[in-house]
Formats: structure tokens, sequence, C-alpha cells
């Protein structure tokens, strides 16, 4: 089974705003691992085949935080 590597650059100024996207993560079905990172401003999530970018992208922004940029598997992504 492939897999797909997801990177959003995430405005985010506290732990309680990092916290918030870890919550949707853990939550999204084909979610098979993840970092959300505060100091670099990013979440990296390695996502089963069946889950696709524009899934992952919208349950990050029902967070309420600005996704500046994506990327999936290394190619740049339209947020």
């Amino acid at each position: 089974m492939s897999e797909h590597n997801y990177k959003f650059n995430v405005a985010m100024s506290c732990g309680g705003c990092s916290g918030a996207v870890e919550r949707v993560l853990k939550k999204l079905d084909g979610v098979k691992s993840f970092n959300v990172s505060l100091d670099t401003q990013t979440a990296e999530i390695v996502a089963a085949d069946t889950l696709d970018y524009a899934t992952v992208l919208e349950k990050i922004k029902k967070t309420g935080k600005t996704v500046k940029s994506g990327e999936a598997d290394g190619q740049p992504m339209a947020v």
C-alpha cells in the first residue's frame, strides 16, 4: 500500500494553535503519522493513498489557522 507525504506551512502563534492542528489530524481517517512543529510553523503528514491533499488541507483550515503553503509528495500545491 502506497502513501503520501504532505507538508503544510501553517501560521501558529502558540501551543494551543499547534494543538488544534494536532487534534484534527488525530481524528482524520487515513493519517498514518504526523509532526506539527510550532518552531518551524509546519505540519508534516504521512497519509494512506486513500487520503487526498484537499481533504487534509480543508481539515487544517477548519482550525481557523492560515495555511501559507502546501506540498504533496514534494510538489508545491495550491492552498
